[in-house]
């Protein structure tokens, strides 16, 4: 196992010694030195593919993008007007002799995994990705290649998800609940991916669903792009005299304990996130309750992805990656971690989203 340092170059090609010149770390991030593109970089650069459009992986300021089809309307929402060329789910592209396509990764609407192929070597680039099943965007595709990078976000075998029904059981439970006593039902996830996946297992049948000006935005965009949602009304449309204890209020974290949620009176609030798995992150989140449900792979997730791309090499990145490589290390992958920006649990609202 080693470690993949940034040089101070910027081009620079120096990795560990095993690893093929297809790839390498610099500091701007992942680099293509034969396609001459960076790969979700952290700063600005002449060309960028980007995996997806949470902030932590889609960074303004760059030349061109390249992205999935589906990603794109996401990509300008959050980046403006930007020069962006897209490629569909499967489509392949030849630029300066690397084969370039994308593939699903299961973690939000239009999240691709990044396939590069040149002189007969194949490596993938997953982004982000979730190997669950979830009815908000394409599902995850196994790639078969020579070296994969992976995520280690929950690469502890503490983690292990519940399934997803058990767990819209107990939101749609716990709404109820709330209903009875009186309050009303704030629940909280990232505004883009998690918040609509919130919303797609909700029984509308309850009561009234009201999203945060934030999460409506991407609402709009989820709709348009075909996703199916229960109908959503626009807090912003609603004044003190509406039934607050009767909804169910999907927002950002960041929207928490804010002047705007006091508003609704009496409050019963709840995140949902992968974090909510490990005891006292509820508290520290000062909510009420915590709902297991991550658009992050888990342990076995993890695994499950990486024996089926059949690749000998792994780098390993964002994350629990000393424990994951060590791991699969000891199974006799060549394993690599490679650093990042953006390490461990982020206050953003959709930095380290999980």
């Amino acid at each position: 196992m080693s470690v993949i340092t940034a040089p101070a170059c910027t081009n620079a090609l120096t990795t560990d010694n095993n690893a093929v010149s297809l790839l390498a770390l610099t500091a701007q991030g992942l680099y293509c030195s034969q396609a001459d593109l960076y790969i979700d970089p952290w700063a600005a650069v002449d060309r960028a593919i980007i995996t997806h459009a949470h902030s932590d992986h889609a960074r303004p300021g760059s030349k061109a993008y390249l992205c999935s089809t589906v990603c794109a309307p996401l990509l300008r929402m959050r980046l403006g007007e930007i020069q962006i060329e897209t490629l569909a789910y499967g489509e392949a592209l030849i630029h300066r002799g690397v084969k370039i396509s994308l593939h699903p990764a299961g973690h939000i609407l239009g999240a691709a995994q990044v396939r590069l192929e040149y002189q007969g070597e194949v490596w993938v680039v997953s982004g982000d990705y979730k190997t669950e099943p979830d009815p908000t965007c394409a599902f995850f595709e196994p790639i078969r290649c020579h070296g994969f990078v992976s995520e280690a976000t929950f690469g502890l075998p503490i983690y292990h998800w519940p399934a997803q029904t058990e767990v819209f059981a107990q939101i749609n439970q716990w709404w109820r609940a709330n209903q009875a006593a009186g309050r009303a039902s704030l629940l909280l996830g990232y505004a883009l991916g998690k918040a609509q996946r919130l919303l797609a297992g909700l029984d509308p049948d309850i009561g009234p669903i009201v999203c945060h000006g934030a999460v409506e935005q991407m609402n709009q965009l989820y709709r348009a792009a075909g996703v199916a949602l229960p109908a959503t009304r626009y807090s912003g449309d609603l004044g003190r005299d509406f039934a607050w204890s009767q909804a169910l209020i999907v927002a950002p974290p960041s929207a928490h304990g804010t002047t705007w949620s006091r508003r609704f009176g009496e409050v019963s609030a709840g995140m949902a996130s992968g974090w909510m798995q490990i005891r006292g992150t509820r508290r520290r989140r000062s909510v009420d309750r915590g709902f297991v449900l991550s658009d992050h792979a888990d342990w076995s997730g993890l695994l499950g992805a990486i024996a089926a791309t059949g690749a000998e090499k792994i780098w390993v990145t964002h994350g629990y990656t000393a424990a994951l490589a060590r791991y699969l290390a000891e199974l006799g992958y060549d394993t690599s971690i490679v650093p990042t920006r953006f390490e461990g649990e982020h206050t953003s609202d959709d930095i380290g989203e999980a």
